[in-house]
């Protein structure tokens, strides 16, 4: 590149003076719940009739929950459903089967979570802070800066709501549930790691105590911060792994992605690698295409030379299955870049190279497009 890339400094810890969110049921597994009831003078059995409600029926409406005393209910529905996030504003894009949605937390911070429908799936894109302190610097997100990460429950409230909507048939094609949720919306998941694993643990625990969800539905995605993917990879939960590398050497990826500059590219996806290893699961390579800038086809070359290097691990774990898939993501620009997406050839061209190396890679099928799609880009519009 002819000059450097400038770029926000980097924010690893959450701005002080922000109070905390409102507790709720999601914060708390089973026995806490159970405890706080108990704590407010009711029975415990209480708590499992308003996991219920929230996690099995979806129900918001304290009316609707009949089983409760009603001297009671009122006491019990502040007490653990305190209201989290209030909807600003729903985009739609493809006929109504992509939802984009503007919330307003409790102290005025601004998040965005998308719903995707897909023929056989439903797919959310959850928030897991407000605004992000990474600086990548084509992210509109990551220029905006970090406000604060969001509890466990705003996290789980976003797939709540859009398991609502699909339950009460209000998204095109029918009632349906959630099937997937891919934490890739405003914020880096690893920085808030505490409350990202509490959100995974109760959209994964068994109804009522959660959502019921398949760990291997969820996608947590991060830009490198190696050791709470080592930490990640002891969890036993087996969710899929995003490493966003967006580029192969670290001359680039300094300038694209600036934790970089203290964990390097061989560092990430060494982590990477053995989390794959460890676990079973293949980890999924994000790689936003952007024109002129790493998209070049000897960075596909060299990007294949580094994820071979890890086919093999030094412990002999080595699966029967290759542990990497590639996923390439057409740039969705932001009003006023100068970060486009690439090329169509150069895009192809990228996917031949990195096949021809046995490296599985597919092109991500963008949405929303017209609907301030990118991460951050309704926020930063409000």
């Amino acid at each position: 590149m002819s000059e450097p890339i400038k770029t926000l400094p980097l924010v690893f810890e959450e701005p002080k003076g922000r109070g905390k969110p409102p507790r709720h049921l999601a914060d708390l597994n089973a026995a806490e719940r159970k405890q706080l009831v108990a704590d407010l003078g009711l029975p415990g059995f209480r708590a499992r009739q308003l996991s219920t409600h929230y996690f099995g029926r979806l129900v918001d409406d304290p009316g609707e929950m009949t089983d409760l005393p009603a001297g009671q209910r009122e006491t019990l529905v502040a007490g653990l459903l305190p209201s989290l996030m209030t909807p600003l504003r729903t985009l739609e894009a493809d006929a109504g089967t992509t939802r984009k949605t503007l919330w307003r937390l409790f102290d005025g911070a601004l998040v965005e979570s998308v719903l995707m429908r897909y023929p056989g799936r439903v797919t959310m894109c959850v928030s897991s802070q407000a605004g992000c302190g990474m600086a990548c610097p084509f992210c509109a997100t990551g220029q905006g800066g970090l406000q604060r990460n969001m509890s466990t429950a705003e996290i789980v409230e976003q797939v709540v709501a859009g398991a609502r909507a699909l339950a009460r048939g209000t998204v095109p094609g029918g009632p349906g549930r959630v099937s997937n949720v891919v934490f890739m919306g405003m914020g880096e998941p690893m920085a808030n790691y505490r409350a990202v694993i509490g959100a995974v643990r109760r959209l994964t625990d068994p109804t009522p105590d959660g959502l019921g969800m398949s760990a291997r539905g969820i996608t947590v995605s991060t830009v490198g911060l190696v050791p709470r993917i080592n930490q990640l990879a002891t969890e036993g939960i087996p969710v899929t792994l995003a490493l966003s590398l967006h580029a192969p050497d670290d001359e680039l990826r300094d300038d694209l992605v600036p934790i970089n500059t203290r964990w390097k590219v061989h560092e990430a996806v060494e982590a990477a690698a053995n989390y794959a290893h460890t676990t079973g699961r293949r980890v999924s390579i994000e790689y936003a295409m952007m024109r002129g800038i790493n998209d070049q086809a000897w960075r596909a070359d060299l990007l294949a030379d580094v994820l071979h290097e890890y086919d093999a691990p030094a412990d002999g774990r080595r699966a029967p299955w290759g542990w990497v898939h590639v996923n390439l993501i057409p740039l969705n620009p932001t009003p006023g870049s100068k970060w486009t997406a690439s090329d169509p050839a150069d895009e192809h061209e990228f996917v031949r190279r990195l096949e021809a190396r046995g490296i599985p890679t597919t092109v991500r099928d963008t949405r929303g497009s017209d609907i301030d799609g990118a991460c951050g880009q309704l926020a930063a519009v409000e």
